[in-house]
């Protein structure tokens, strides 16, 4: 059962396995680290909200970062990643098949002091860009996909892997089926029962 409370994933981890709540969960050998970066978040005046599980960060109503934790790393995610100029080199892709670097991954609790002013300074511009009403061009052949599937894709990067590798007409399918719910909560739950179908490699018709 996904977490909805902010706090929750803060102690208990995000709820999406059978580590949630355990001395086992990712949340409790970061936990230092995902605390100093949600004090940064909130230092820098964005907005905090529980989306697809994890820790949300928005500004101007639009979602800035997202973060997480897993077994060798934390990280924080960006969102419209292909406006970030990046000028210290410190964004990864989430995978090979990722479009656009969005993430600054840490590897030991200690690494975020040294990276605060470099986090804090991405963060004033994704902001800015927010503010702004600055968007990414639309790419050639670029899918419109629902936020929704943005944030399970943000803080899953296995999941988020899994659907860059489709085929165009794959990811479509998933858009469609997606795009046709008129609810949030109704799209959320579309996803978790296809994520099994998406690491099989199959689209959201297939059997």
């Amino acid at each position: 059962m996904m977490i909805t409370d902010i706090e929750e994933f803060f102690t208990k981890g995000c709820g999406r396995c059978e580590r949630f709540a355990t001395p086992d969960c990712s949340t409790r050998q970061w936990i230092d680290g995902l605390n100093e970066l949600r004090r940064i978040c909130l230092d820098e005046g964005l907005v905090e909200a529980v989306k697809w599980a994890h820790p949300c960060y928005m500004h101007g109503g639009r979602n800035i970062v997202i973060i997480g934790a897993f077994r060798k790393d934390f990280r924080i995610s960006f969102f419209n990643a292909a406006l970030m100029k990046d000028p210290r080199g410190v964004l990864e892709k989430q995978g090979p098949n990722t479009r656009h670097a969005d993430m600054i991954r840490f590897t030991a609790n200690s690494q975020l002091t040294k990276m605060e002013s470099v986090v804090r300074s991405y963060l004033k511009e994704a902001a800015g860009y927010a503010e702004a009403g600055i968007k990414p061009p639309k790419e050639e052949g670029e899918m419109e996909l629902p936020e929704e599937l943005v944030e399970a894709l943000r803080s899953d990067p296995i999941l988020s892997e899994a659907f860059q590798g489709l085929t165009p007409g794959r990811r479509k399918s998933y858009v469609i089926n997606l795009s046709s719910a008129k609810k949030p909560e109704t799209r959320i739950n579309r996803i978790s029962k296809f994520r099994d179908k998406i690491l099989e490699g199959k689209g959201a018709t297939e059997r």
